[in-house]
């Protein structure tokens, strides 16, 4: 069975399966991470973590890149970047989507 590419353009519509104590992350980041994983644990057990790619979403503004994690149980937990903890504390709501933004801000020029 052949593999498809994880890097490959991703234009498909993404279904998020959240509800009452069960919610959603969307992690945006810079091309350079694109096939990146992404990975997230509760927040007192960080060796049970689960991971998602940055994938490139051709949207029709333009090209977004994300990890989309759904189906995530309401609680606190910790976002990891090639194995170091990113962000700590990060509380998940059932019903909501959270976002975090690792996109870098440009300056404007003098």
């Amino acid at each position: 069975m052949s593999q498809e590419p994880v890097a490959r353009p991703h234009p498909e519509p993404v279904v998020l399966d959240i509800g009452e104590k069960i919610g959603a992350l969307i992690v945006y980041a810079d091309q350079a991470l694109i096939d990146t994983p992404i990975e997230v644990s509760p927040v007192d057990s960080d060796p049970d973590k689960f991971h998602q790619h940055i994938l490139e979403r051709p949207l029709p503004e333009g090209t977004s890149y994300a990890a989309v994690f759904d189906k995530i149980t309401e609680g606190t937990y910790t976002i990891w970047l090639r194995g170091e903890p990113r962000v700590r504390d990060f509380k998940i709501t059932g019903g909501e989507i959270a976002e975090v933004d690792w996109r870098a801000v440009e300056t404007p020029e003098a």
